[in-house]
């Protein structure tokens, strides 16, 4: 896709006034970074950042039997959960490979509030479309909000001057207003860091940003692009679709079982992702930190010796840590345990790595 064929958020004209360095992502273009990726990456893990993350898809699962249609395709358990809460989840093809990862919200047993991934949204509602009962309707509603997530230390202070929600528990969710407009806000996040999403209308969005780009600076934060998004969200060893799951990563290969629902008598990818699970996957997520100088990369090899035994899946220089990072999916027949030490081939040049369970750091905050 061209630059001239990406779709725009609501707020494209306020990111350029910020000074944004825009990029494509997920066929969107999408703001990177303001002030620079390690500079915002620190706001969030030491005060508190805001991203536009309005590309990511939104649809409405409604009519009698919502909540129990949902629950029978997605692996998690939404009887887990209860209205005014929200939980992860994954879309799974009947081999157990991944379409897609994304948050369910608990509306009530008759409304399903789904946020997928970006470049996934049209498969994930065709597959839910195709497979819906009588009276059960999928509504794409893309363009219908904005998501802005505030994230870090300082994440409450800022809702709270806006007048907003912040005392739900993790997951929860509250139906708030803003200057008279609806938003939803939701104490979930992509950084390991307390924090909320806010989830407006597609035509209130920008007055909502701007007033949160004032608190957070007020705040001694930054507003944050795509990069820091995904330099933190690696530290603390979270998966991004295309990477860490995709067609042909299950969920037990990338360590994501704990949102599977294995005791639900049904969901799609059920089968199969029992049998891998009973035989054990034939290779597993782990991390790598650098023990020489040289930044990670997704797609380059792990070695032991001169035997090719994984590769890696993301990779970046963690800002927090100061040294280089990978998550790679490593061959189960290698049995490698953390501080074991490998190798990894970046332009052909031999790295040394240790072995280690994400996360690579311990947040400020839960």
């Amino acid at each position: 896709m061209n630059d001239s064929n990406l779709l725009r958020g609501p707020i494209h004209d306020v990111h350029v006034e910020l000074g944004a360095n825009f990029a494509p992502f997920g066929g969107w273009e999408m703001p990177v970074s303001y002030a620079g990726t390690v500079a915002e990456h620190t706001a969030v893990r030491t005060t508190v950042g805001v991203f536009d993350v309005s590309h990511l898809g939104k649809a409405t699962v409604s009519g009698p039997g919502a909540a129990e249609f949902v629950n029978s395709a997605l692996t998690n358990d939404l009887r887990r959960i209860r209205p005014g809460k929200a939980q992860y989840t994954l879309c799974c093809t009947p081999e157990g490979g991944v379409i897609d990862d994304l948050i369910a919200y608990y509306v009530a047993d008759d409304e399903i509030f789904l946020v997928p991934n970006a470049a996934n949204t049209a498969a994930v509602v065709a597959a839910l479309r195709a497979a819906a009962p009588e009276g059960v309707t999928i509504t794409d509603e893309h363009r219908g909000y904005a998501v802005f997530a505030v994230q870090g230390p300082e994440s409450a202070r800022v809702l709270t001057a806006l007048g907003l929600p912040t005392e739900m528990e993790y997951m929860g969710y509250a139906d708030a207003e803003w200057d008279g407009r609806p938003v939803r806000v939701c104490r979930t996040g992509y950084t390991g860091e307390h924090g909320y999403e806010l989830l407006p209308r597609w035509d209130d969005a920008e007055a909502l940003f701007r007033e949160l780009v004032v608190q957070v600076r007020a705040a001694g934060g930054e507003p944050a692009g795509l990069g820091a998004r995904d330099t933190l969200r690696t530290e603390m060893g979270y998966p991004l679709h295309g990477h860490e799951l995709a067609l042909d990563i299950s969920p037990v290969q990338a360590r994501a079982g704990w949102a599977v629902g294995w005791k639900k008598p049904e969901f799609w990818g059920k089968s199969a992702l029992e049998q891998e699970k009973s035989a054990g996957p034939r290779r597993i997520l782990l991390g790598l930190e650098a023990l020489d100088r040289g930044v990670l990369r997704q797609g380059q090899s792990v070695l032991r010796g001169d035997e090719v035994i994984g590769e890696t899946t993301s990779g970046t220089f963690s800002p927090t840590r100061k040294v280089g990072i990978a998550l790679a999916l490593l061959d189960t027949a290698a049995a490698l345990e953390p501080g074991d030490e490998v190798e990894v081939d970046v332009r052909g040049r031999r790295l040394k790595v240790a072995v280690v369970r994400p996360p690579f750091v311990t947040p400020h905050t839960s």
